[in-house]
């Protein structure tokens, strides 16, 4: 029972990355999957979510209108669309499983990818 982030890189400012989030071992259909990220000497923070049903969250103000959530059951991943990337979107980006509903805590997910690292940068 896993979930695999991937990726990341390296990106100019105004680029464009997509991140997916792999489940195996389990029935992603039937979670919620998230993203967060924790940018160097900050709190990891959420980022946005997407229930089993297709129903999104964005828990940050300043990613709406540029990244895009989206889930492909038939693959079991999730994918982060990263449009107009920022310096300030560098951090390591990771996906989390919780059941049924989105929520910000980030302590009531109980399964969490390895991360996928994100420098925005010229």
């Amino acid at each position: 029972v896993q979930l695999q982030a991937s990726g990341g890189g390296l990106v100019q400012p105004g680029g464009s990355l997509r991140l997916s989030c792999t489940a195996s071992g389990f029935t992603s259909n039937y979670y919620a999957i998230a993203w967060f990220r924790e940018a160097p000497g900050k709190e990891r923070e959420g980022v946005s979510c997407i229930t089993s049903s297709g129903s999104i969250t964005y828990f940050t103000n300043s990613v709406k209108g540029r990244f895009t959530i989206s889930r492909d059951n038939a693959k079991s991943t999730v994918y982060l669309q990263m449009n107009g990337l920022k310096p300030e979107d560098t951090a390591v980006y990771y996906c989390a499983r919780r059941s049924y509903l989105c929520a910000y805590e980030r302590n009531s997910y109980a399964l969490w990818g390895q991360g996928t690292l994100v420098t925005v940068s010229s």
